[in-house]
C-alpha cells in the first residue's frame, strides 16, 4: 500500500494545461506515448525545460481531473506549459491562475500510488484551503515528475506527486 511521505504547497505562476479532454480513466495513456504527443506539447513551449525553469516539479505528464457536485467528471491527460504557450492543432487547453499547489507524495509501487484519495484529506489537514473555479469545479492531478515517477528505487517503488490548487 502507497504511503503519503509528504504534503506542501508549492506557488505557481499563471499557466496553460494543454492535452485532450476524455470522459473517464482508462487505456488513453498509450496512445500518447505510441503518437509522441508529449514530444509535440513539449516542442509547442520551446523544450520541457521552459517549464520547469517556472515550476521546480513542472515537466510531468499529467492526468488532470476536475470534480464538481452534479456536473460531468473531466479527465485529461497532457502537461502544464507556460501561460501563453501555442497550442497545437487536434489539442485542448486551460488556463490557471498564478496559484498554489497542495502537493502530497505518494510513496510505493507504480500500481499503488495512484490510489490517491487519501491525498485530499492531507492537504486539508496540513491547513490548505481547496480552491474552486467560478462553476464550483475542484482541480487535482497526477504529475508523473522524472526521476521521482519514472525511476523506481532499489525497493521498486516510485513517488507520485498528487496536486489540489489551492488559495
Amino acid at each position: 500500500m502507497a504511503e503519503i511521505i509528504k504534503t506542501f504547497k508549492e506557488k505557481i505562476p499563471a499557466m496553460r494545461f494543454i492535452g485532450k479532454k476524455y470522459p473517464n480513466f482508462g487505456p488513453m495513456w498509450g496512445e500518447w506515448f505510441a503518437n509522441g504527443w508529449f514530444d509535440k506539447l513539449e516542442e509547442a513551449m520551446g523544450g520541457v525545460e521552459k517549464i520547469t525553469a517556472i515550476w521546480e516539479n513542472g515537466g510531468g505528464y499529467v492526468g488532470l481531473e476536475r470534480r464538481a457536485d452534479g456536473q460531468p467528471f473531466e479527465y485529461w491527460i497532457g502537461m502544464f506549459t507556460p501561460a501563453n504557450t501555442p497550442v497545437p492543432e487536434g489539442f485542448a487547453y486551460i488556463d490557471f491562475p498564478a496559484i498554489g499547489l497542495g502537493t502530497c507524495w505518494l510513496y510505493g509501487t507504480e500500481k499503488e500510488v495512484h490510489k490517491t484519495k487519501a491525498c485530499k484529506g492531507a492537504v486539508i489537514d496540513a491547513g490548505l484551503e481547496l480552491w474552486t473555479d467560478e462553476n464550483g469545479g475542484v482541480w487535482s492531478f497526477e504529475n508523473c515528475t522524472c526521476p521521482r515517477y519514472t525511476t523506481p528505487d532499489e525497493q521498486g517503488n516510485v513517488i507520485l506527486d498528487y496536486c489540489y490548487f489551492v488559495k
